[in-house]
């Protein structure tokens, strides 16, 4: 078992939710970026998704956005984010995983001619090494996606399938299919950030695919308060916080970014165990 499925299965046997914290590698600084995702884990959080920097995100919002800008103006690289992996790694084994776009991935390593998809598994090779457990590339559709999990596998990285609250039962099941470490299921059609969220709506779409798979499930978008991660964690394995704590941590609030993953701990151990 990779770190991510022994860590979701530990949280499950002992009746609790998984909580993962995204920060973006690289903001406010590089060394604080590293900082925070240490902190985190002792602040509560199970699994740190690496936010990988890009100039043109498909599925991030505002915030993410902005420290993502201010991230490769401090000079952030994918090299630079594997050896923040492995400075993590040196201190820590929880469950890393690298959420990206896929331009990254593919030009990673680059040399004219190489095969289309040569960047990308070198890019999954040296992850695996630097000790990144996943990665989640939100602008590759799942059809589009065969020749990547395929490398993945190979490799034991598990590439994250996603499920909406607008997914068809026919895709649910070919995602489901194929879904290794575990599905995002995002709450709703818009991007990331903190809003109001009806999240009944995403809490239903996840016991249709329990019919397909055992793959742990994780509620991601929109979620900033304990309040919100209770609503969104009802059916699911574990929730994602992202923005809330990314904007305190680019605005250098460092200590109300881990005083939020303690409170959203405690709500969620509070509720379903601890």
């Amino acid at each position: 078992m990779t770190r991510l499925e022994k860590k979701l299965a530990a949280l499950k046997s002992a009746g609790r939710k998984g909580f993962f914290v995204y920060i973006t590698a690289g903001t406010p600084t590089i060394d604080e970026s590293f900082h925070a995702m240490i902190e985190a884990e002792k602040a509560g959080a199970d699994v740190i998704e690496i936010g990988i920097p890009f100039s043109d995100p498909l599925a991030d919002g505002p915030v993410i956005q902005d420290s993502s800008v201010t991230a490769l103006r401090n000079g952030i690289t994918l090299e630079k984010i594997l050896e923040l992996s492995r400075k993590i790694r040196a201190q820590s084994e929880i469950p890393l995983i690298g959420m990206g776009y896929i331009n990254n991935f593919m030009s990673y390593g680059y040399a004219g001619g190489s095969a289309p998809y040569d960047g990308f598994e070198k890019f999954i090779v040296d992850a695996k090494a630097a000790g990144i457990d996943g990665v989640i590339i939100p602008d590759v559709p799942h059809e589009e996606s065969q020749q990547m999990r395929e490398i993945c596998k190979r490799h034991e990285v598990h590439l994250t399938e996603f499920i909406t609250p607008e997914t068809t039962p026919e895709r649910m099941k070919s995602t489901c299919a194929s879904a290794s470490g575990f599905i995002y299921c995002v709450s709703n059609t818009g991007v990331t950030g903190v809003k109001k969220i009806d999240y009944s709506r995403i809490n239903a779409k996840i016991l249709e695919a329990r019919k397909f798979t055992d793959v742990p499930m994780a509620v991601g978008f929109g979620i900033g308060s304990g309040e919100t991660a209770v609503q969104a964690a009802q059916n699911s394995d574990a929730v994602i916080v992202g923005s809330a704590v990314v904007k305190l941590l680019h605005e250098w609030q460092f200590n109300d970014a881990m005083n939020l993953i303690r409170e959203i701990r405690t709500a969620l151990d509070k509720n379903f165990g601890g």
